[in-house]
């Protein structure tokens, strides 16, 4: 492809120097990752900036490049305001853009993404359609799984996986959006079929510093669809989807909406729930997965199937074929007299949701094994500390991903908040000791939550990745044991 061609489909201004007819053979924006003949994008990143690295990318054989400021290089260049909003376009032009073949689904929210999206996928597939699904646990490409890295990919790789997907026969592409993806524009130019607002609560506050920050750039979905779906029951979603006049479908319990939920029942296999849409379609939803907030998610998803054109006899089948989610309230087959759950929780609300849902299931005592991530937001540390230790009868604080922090400066920071509420907890640093100590001190009916990791299968020390697949471990401690 022609540099003339590849600028043909940004939508604001620009300006070539040198030969636009240079041809270019792939985008990149890493020069660790460049191949010669690439189009080397210098993006201002949060601690480099990549215009500096201009004379290495030509070296390692770049063939043009995209700048916010001309640079001194013989290289041709495409000049713009932002690179990091050119991005997205140049690496949509580049793989044919893919989007317009596929039918996207876009998922965003606090809490809640990942099971949502698992949901969809499983009603579509009962309707027969073929689906991917890019998401914070996997990409699927119909039957075929891809580790995932980012919960929303960079542009180019978002672009390459949105390609393969279309060679595959791809029908619809189900994707959970994070708020960085729509704040750095990973996503910019993409149309979806449908889109989803499941919540807001606190995360990501190191990046966003302030939740009005946060709340804003997930609002950005609104612009990307003619057909949203929003949990009404946050109010403070409602109130800003409200005030930027959109039309939507409000999805609730507590509040008057066109798709709801009554007459729920907590079961031993999941919830019992009476779902009802637009008063056409009233279906007793007999749902495999525990809690509240998982009513949640199925109503969003099947309001997001009714979006599409979904049968509700579909609707049904798919969110009863659903009996667990990678990492979600996974309950692990342990074959003991007690449950072992697995869940992602990392945020407060997200502790609190899960530790209060194992309340209504959990016939004795519930044991928290649970820290925070290193690198991230600090405030919440000891909000999640005082969380534990109200809601779990026993907690054993340790590691997460400690990142490049000191890891006992971050559990300090919890116990700031758990030792004002309980005495019933002990600090354990080593993480797979202290899942160690909650499996050894558990009795027939208790439930032990290990809180944080979900489906991750490492764990992140000082910018290394070790393996940590608690699946894996609570197997190998049970052996022990």
């Amino acid at each position: 492809m022609k540099l003339k061609e590849l600028a043909a489909g940004l939508p604001f201004p620009y300006e070539i120097t040198g030969d636009e007819n240079t041809e270019i053979s792939g985008v990149c924006t890493d020069t660790r990752r460049l191949t010669e003949g690439s189009l080397f994008v210098c993006v201002k990143g949060l601690k480099t900036d990549s215009h500096l690295l201009a004379g290495d990318a030509a070296r390692l054989g770049a063939s043009a490049l995209v700048t916010e400021r001309k640079l001194d290089t013989p290289l041709p260049q495409v000049l713009v305001k932002s690179t990091r909003e050119a991005l997205s376009y140049l690496a949509s032009t580049f793989y044919g853009d893919p989007s317009k073949d596929l039918k996207l689904v876009g998922i965003t929210g606090t809490k809640g993404k990942t099971t949502t999206s698992f949901l969809l996928k499983s009603i579509l597939e009962a309707a027969g359609c073929k689906t991917g699904l890019i998401g914070t646990v996997c990409v699927l490409i119909g039957d075929r799984e891809y580790e995932a890295g980012l919960t929303t990919p960079d542009p180019i790789e978002f672009q390459k996986i949105l390609s393969r997907m279309r060679e595959a026969g791809i029908e619809y592409v189900i994707m959970e959006v994070s708020a960085h993806a729509l704040d750095m524009h990973r996503i910019d130019g993409t149309r979806f079929e449908a889109a989803a607002f499941t919540n807001l609560s606190q995360d990501h506050l190191d990046y966003f510093g302030t939740m009005e920050n946060y709340l804003k750039a997930k609002l950005k979905i609104l612009s990307m669809t003619d057909r949203m779906v929003v949990n009404v029951d946050d109010a403070v979603v409602r109130q800003a989807v409200d005030a930027l006049g959109v039309n939507y479908t409000p999805v609730g319990i507590r509040e008057k909406a066109n798709v709801y939920a009554k007459q729920i029942e907590v079961i031993e296999t999941g919830v019992r729930f009476l779902l009802t849409f637009h008063k056409r379609f009233r279906e007793i939803i007999n749902l495999r997965l525990s809690g509240i907030f998982n009513v949640y998610n199925a109503m969003i998803a099947a309001a997001l199937a009714d979006e599409c054109g979904i049968d509700p006899e579909h609707i049904k089948a798919g969110l009863e074929a659903i009996s667990n989610v990678p990492g979600r309230v996974e309950l692990l087959d342990t074959h003991t007299p007690y449950r072992v759950i697995l869940d992602y929780a990392h945020s407060p609300d997200a502790l609190e949701n899960v530790l209060k849902s194992l309340r209504q299931s959990t016939r004795k005592r519930i044991i928290a094994v649970f820290g925070c991530g290193g690198g991230r937001d600090r405030t919440k540390r000891p909000i999640m500390g005082e969380i534990g230790g109200r809601l779990a009868d026993y907690c054993v604080i340790t590691s997460d991903n400690p990142r490049d922090e000191d890891p006992m400066e971050i559990i300090d920071a919890i116990e700031a908040g758990i030792r004002g509420v309980t005495q019933n907890y002990e600090i354990i640093e080593n993480r797979r000791l202290a899942i160690r100590r909650a499996l050894s001190m558990a009795q027939s009916g208790d439930t032990v939550v290990l809180a944080g990791k979900g489906h991750e299968t490492y764990q992140e020390i000082n910018g290394v990745k070790h393996p940590f697949d608690e699946k894996e471990i609570v197997r190998e401690l049970l052996k022990e044991i």
